[in-house]
């Protein structure tokens, strides 16, 4: 770490490290036995935005590119050895549907990653907290921390731990990888009417964000967030297609 980074952006008050402490990501890493210093993750959670209202203090940008060069060496080499049988292309498909900033911003909400990150307050007063490119861009920050304080080992358990699972449903969804595609086939498969999107936009023209919702007769998923209408769409046809597996999967188990 050079002599930027290694000055916090902040002090580091016992409420933070109490919030962090309790925070879905903060139990993960206790349970995985990750323990880097308060002053690292301070950093990582660190948007450009709050920095640049506090005097130019460092922020995770630097953490976000190593981030982002392990996690594509950790699941490469997943896949690598997962998929013997796949060619070049699938596995490139693959990597890119659970490396994408839409599938890392799906893992930052489910451990509820936005209410750490530090914005500032233009970001803060857009809903910085839910947008897919910060939460994204976070998330590869927080795996550069975990390799730089603990190493490559450790920032492997944090990444499996994460993106298996999505791996696996990645590897279901077809050839493709299209979620709306690969909704539509399991809907059919259930008997289910095919899926319609509920989109609807808010914001000023140039901070456009869209929530979408997969709605499958009287069953509704989502949202997807995104600055993008398609992409929302198909964030929204994941969580349907993923918990309607998962009902599929478990059907097939009592049968």
């Amino acid at each position: 770490m050079n002599s930027d980074e290694g000055r916090l952006a902040s002090e580091n008050s016992p409420a933070w490290l109490e919030h962090f402490a309790e925070s879905g990501l903060g139990k993960l890493l206790d349970r995985l036995g990750v323990h880097v210093s308060p002053d690292l993750f301070d950093l990582a959670l660190t948007h450009r935005s709050w920095a640049y209202e506090n005097g130019h203090a460092p922020h995770n940008e630097r953490l976000e590119f190593l981030g982002d060069a392990v996690l594509g060496v950790i699941v490469t080499d997943h896949l690598y050895r997962t998929f013997p049988d796949e060619p070049e292309g699938q596995l490139a498909k693959l990597r890119a549907a659970v490396v994408s900033s839409v599938a890392l911003a799906d893992v930052a909400r489910d451990l509820h990653i936005g209410g750490l990150i530090k914005l500032g307050k233009g970001e803060i007063g857009t809903g910085g907290d839910d947008k897919t490119s910060i939460l994204a861009d976070t998330m590869e920050a927080i795996i550069g921390a975990i390799f730089i304080g603990c190493g490559m080992q450790a920032a492997s358990r944090y990444v499996h731990t994460l993106i298996d699972p999505r791996i696996e449903l990645a590897s279901n969804a077809g050839e493709s990888l299209d979620w709306k595609t690969s909704l539509q086939e399991i809907a059919s498969e259930m008997g289910l009417p095919a899926p319609k999107y509920d989109v609807t936009g808010s914001g000023p023209d140039h901070r456009r964000t869209f929530s979408a919702e997969a709605i499958l007769g009287d069953l509704s998923f989502g949202p997807g967030v995104d600055s993008s209408k398609k992409r929302a769409e198909q964030q929204a046809a994941s969580i349907a297609f993923r918990e309607l597996k998962a009902r599929q999967d478990t059907q097939v188990s009592d049968a």
